[in-house]
């Protein structure tokens, strides 16, 4: 499958989620607002300063990371991009009032300090898991462009309970991005896999 191909399947699919559940953590297909939360400090670890820096949301849902950031008392410069404009729209409405600009297409993004992603890569749908890996590792090197300081995403793990892996979720090994990571962008590469959730975040600092 192409990635234009997998790119409109994935824009369907959030589209239709935004649409049952609104501007919730169901409406970006988490579970609930608490695992939304603890993703988020997470990647936010990538992140060096407390304030000042530009942040680069990719596949930003109604832009949750922009009250996170807010409640953790930050400054900063925040680009969300999402797929789905049913998304962007619904963050435009939320964070009207906050220093917050939101995009529909990746080609309006410009480099940042940082770039963080959230939940992007585990839903793979009816996509063949090889096309699916091609467009995970494509997405990934977008991430090193769009970063001038460095990077986070996470992935579902394949450490996950046999019993509950369903075959439209895609399971990563985290060794294997690990030594991505280390080997392509940088020497300063680390895999948090000791938090409550069947995933793993990867940061990538580029000093």
């Amino acid at each position: 499958m192409s990635h234009t191909s997998i790119l409109g399947q994935v824009r369907r699919y959030y589209d239709e989620k935004i649409k049952l559940h609104g501007a919730t953590a169901r409406g970006v297909d988490w579970n609930s607002a608490e695992s939304q939360r603890l993703r988020f400090s997470e990647l936010i670890k990538v992140c060096r300063e407390t304030d000042g820096f530009s942040i680069n949301d990719y596949g930003c849902g109604y832009g949750a990371l922009v009250d996170f950031l807010l409640e953790r008392g930050n400054a900063f410069r925040y680009v969300g991009f999402d797929l789905s404009s049913g998304m962007t729209s619904a963050a435009r409405k939320l964070h009207a009032a906050n220093a917050a600009d939101f995009v529909s297409k990746e080609s309006k993004l410009q480099p940042a300090d940082y770039t963080v992603a959230s939940g992007l890569f585990n839903v793979k749908l009816e996509t063949r898991t090889l096309d699916w890996e091609n467009y995970v590792l494509a997405t990934v090197d977008s991430f090193d462009r769009l970063s001038t300081k460095g990077f986070a995403f996470n992935l579902l793990t394949r450490y996950s309970d046999r019993e509950f892996m369903r075959p439209d979720l895609y399971y990563a090994d985290p060794l294997f991005f690990f030594d991505y990571c280390k080997t392509r962008y940088s020497r300063f590469v680390s895999v948090s896999h000791d938090y409550p959730l069947y995933e793993f975040t990867v940061l990538v600092r580029k000093d």
